[in-house]
């Protein structure tokens, strides 16, 4: 290995406990939040009653598609903005600092999901309603989009090496904290309101609650920070100076397997949360609350089990819980949705929590390992552009797609293949990249850039 100045001064200056353990728990919990309030807005406007009333209560009577395929069409719009957000916010906070931009973003999306509570509907402005609508959804992408690389990285640049896959794991209970928060109160909603009152003003209700939620975890970032392994760079001078244009130009190969991978990710992820509830209500003619019933009851499994798993992962590696949950959905996709035809509800149940567990596996360690793939001058930039497309092409567009081919083709095993389709994609680039745990975060991703200039490499 070749010796690395940046290896010898990261190490020599950085202290093991990243500021101290209080510092720590800070971060985790200020980047956890934007998380939770991300996912709040998912297990909102994903929930069956949910989709319903959206579809019908924006779009004008007789419009194309079913209601819940127009809502899921919004999910989709939304986005197409992440991209373009990942391009904006990722860049900058290489060069500003991790926690200017993150306490932007949190308040961009927990505003734009209150601000969808007080739209007027279809019937009161028209046309004019599905298309506000649908630009309060491309704000909360294009925020979205400089979120998620920003919390990971966040949390890996304070989290002691030994203990990274287990604080890393918070940021994926806040998105299980975040859908079960949503998907709960639709559900203690739709039973305690008429549903006429439901229909007339209860559905706003969850939207709204989102900005008091935003503005606790806007004075959660406001109090921290920012990473040592960030102020160390800066105070070195060694900063990218056009971190956009670096990222691009040497670690596009690093991007695409990162996209590999959160291809599988957000297949399982957007279907399990935003479609999967829609999915058993619509074609396995599921009641609505049964659905909602088994969909919180697996997402309250994944929760207990998901931080033991990332603290797992710092024992054996991240690798080996990556490759079982590709290799399960490979061979376990298929027989877990044959369960879910059946009439009988444990069965329903038993399959989704397939689906689940293999999920799982995944988020327990992504937290972990997606910021390890690149180096602290590009790390946020390079790990918000290769997400937000990935999660563009394929999570977004999943509940759409599958929604879509199930009606073309009467099949409802569509999801299965696609999964299977997907841990196909992601087997050779979770192969290819190298085991992170146990390797300092200041030095993680370093064996991948670029020789400096006048180095003599070719």
């Amino acid at each position: 290995m070749k010796d690395d100045p940046e290896r010898a001064d990261h190490g020599a200056s950085l202290p093991e406990d990243k500021g101290g353990v209080g510092a720590v728990h800070k971060a985790v919990i200020a980047s956890a939040m934007g998380n939770c309030i991300e996912w709040f807005d998912f297990g909102v406007f994903s929930a069956g009653v949910m989709t319903a009333i959206i579809g019908t209560k924006f779009f004008p009577e007789g419009a194309v598609g079913s209601a819940s395929l127009r809502s899921f069409a919004l999910i989709a719009a939304a986005f197409l903005a992440r991209p373009f957000g990942g391009l904006f916010f990722g860049p900058m906070g290489d060069k500003l600092g991790r926690k200017r931009v993150l306490a932007a973003t949190i308040i961009l999306m927990s505003g734009s999901t209150f601000v969808i509570g007080i739209l007027p509907d279809y019937n009161s402005i028209g046309i004019a309603a599905p298309l506000l609508l649908l630009a309060v959804r491309l704000i909360q992408g294009f925020s979205t989009g400089g979120e998620y690389g920003g919390a990971a990285t966040m949390i890996s640049e304070y989290a002691p090496t030994h203990r990274r896959g287990f604080f890393g794991s918070f940021l994926e209970f806040g998105t299980l904290t975040g859908y079960i928060m949503g998907a709960g109160l639709v559900f203690i909603m739709d039973l305690a309101l008429s549903e006429e009152a439901m229909h007339s003003w209860g559905w706003r209700i969850p939207f709204l609650i989102a900005l008091p939620l935003g503005l606790v975890g806007l004075y959660v970032r406001t109090r921290i920070e920012d990473t040592p392994t960030f102020q160390h760079m800066e105070q070195e001078g060694k900063k990218a100076q056009s971190p956009l244009k670096e990222t691009v130009q040497h670690y596009w190969r690093v991007i695409v397997m990162l996209i590999g991978i959160v291809f599988l990710l957000n297949v399982a992820d957007y279907t399990l949360l935003t479609f999967m509830p829609s999915y058993l209500v619509d074609f396995i003619k599921m009641d609505d609350e049964t659905a909602q019933l088994i969909t919180i009851g697996v997402e309250a499994a994944m929760m207990t089990v998901i931080l033991p798993l990332g603290a797992l992962s710092d024992r054996i590696g991240r690798k080996p819980l990556l490759m079982t949950a590709a290799i399960g959905y490979i061979f376990l996709a298929w027989p877990a949705f044959a369960l879910m035809q059946t009439d009988n509800k444990l069965g329903v149940a038993a399959g989704y929590a397939i689906v689940g567990g293999l999920l799982v596996l995944m988020l327990a360690v992504i937290g972990a390992t997606f910021p390890a793939m690149f180096p602290t001058k590009v790390r946020y930039g390079a790990f918000a552009i290769g997400y937000n497309i990935s999660t563009s092409l394929f999570g977004g567009t999943a509940a759409v797609l599958v929604g879509s081919l199930i009606d073309v083709t009467g099949s409802n095993y569509i999801p299965a293949y696609y999964l299977m389709l997907a841990a196909l994609v992601a087997l050779w680039p979770i192969i290819k990249i190298p085991e992170t745990a146990g390797v300092p975060i200041e030095v993680a991703g370093n064996e991948r850039a670029p020789e400096p200039a006048g180095s003599g490499a070719g």
